[in-house]
């Protein structure tokens, strides 16, 4: 597996000698897993803190659900929602913050508050100042596909070529990342799992992540506590217990986790990050034949 050594702020992401961990931050009220639970400033941080301990190389904050058929949010609010967090912690952490938005005035304010990463889900499309400000401010930016919008994407999404089209529309946005001034070196691309895909788009997709590999740019995979996992476990999680029933879908997403290293993913985003910590340091044994070290 090719290395990627790329410039975050005062960081480094070493990626390839084993898989990093994005841990999962959303400060929404209808994210569809954890929505309202870290809505709180203080909750959030503490979160945070928490899934560095347990092992996250990466913090994604995010103040938008991207759900299916989520409804969006103004620029003034995503605003309110995450820059406190980040503010209170980026001069506490040893970790890079990325920024989970489709929002250019939300990136830069993310970005003077000591984020260090760009997440756009829309590859640059949904806001074209975008691409300025990743340019501008030197920070590496994560490319998704993703078919349609929130709003959308699972209105009946269709391809002939699932591996081929993703590849295809991935291969064109860092393209045009590159001409308008992104450096490739600060670019990584994500296939979207979820995003404008069927059941077996995804199971597809993660099973040909490899195809992926001739971009030559590392690859996140954010198949967590996707429904996917969720159709393929509903009969075992039809308990009332909601505790009960995200522990078995958790177990199923460490399945996604490990199929995605073994297939070629340098970042895994996840909500999950003690569980995926040991999946990862497994399954990287098994990809590259010797106990790496965090």
């Amino acid at each position: 597996m090719k290395h990627y050594r790329m410039p975050c702020g005062k960081f480094f992401l070493d990626m390839g000698q084993r898989t990093l961990i994005m841990g999962i931050l959303n400060i929404t009220p209808d994210s569809f897993s954890d929505g309202g639970r870290f809505l709180e400033s203080s909750d959030a941080v503490d979160h945070a803190e928490k899934m560095i301990k347990e092992g996250a190389d990466i913090i994604d904050i995010g103040g938008e659900s991207s759900r299916p058929f989520s409804d969006p949010v103004t620029v003034e609010e995503e605003i309110r929602r995450v820059i406190p967090v980040i503010d209170a912690l980026a001069d506490k952490i040893s970790v890079p913050i990325s920024i989970d938005t489709t929002k250019s005035e939300v990136a830069r304010k993310a970005i003077e508050a000591g984020a260090s990463i760009i997440n756009d889900i829309s590859a640059l499309q949904m806001d074209k100042r975008m691409a300025d400000v990743a340019a501008e401010c030197h920070v590496p930016v994560i490319l998704m596909h993703m078919k349609g919008s929130p709003q959308t994407m699972q209105e009946k999404p269709y391809y002939d070529d699932p591996v081929k089209e993703v590849k295809s529309f991935l291969e064109d946005s860092v393209n045009d990342a590159v001409k308008r001034g992104i450096a490739k070196e600060r670019i990584i691309v994500d296939p979207g799992i979820g995003f404008g895909k069927t059941f077996d788009h995804n199971l597809i997709l993660l099973k040909c992540l490899k195809e992926f590999e001739s971009l030559d740019i590392p690859i996140l995979v954010g198949a967590s506590r996707k429904a996917f996992i969720r159709s393929i476990l509903k009969d075992i999680t039809g308990s009332e217990d909601e505790k009960d029933a995200l522990r078995i879908i958790d177990a199923g997403t460490q399945t996604a986790v490990a199929a995605s290293i073994l297939n070629g993913a340098h970042i895994v985003r996840v909500h999950d990050v003690a569980g995926a910590y040991l999946t990862a340091r497994v399954a990287d044994a098994i990809k590259i034949g010797q106990i790496t070290s965090s």
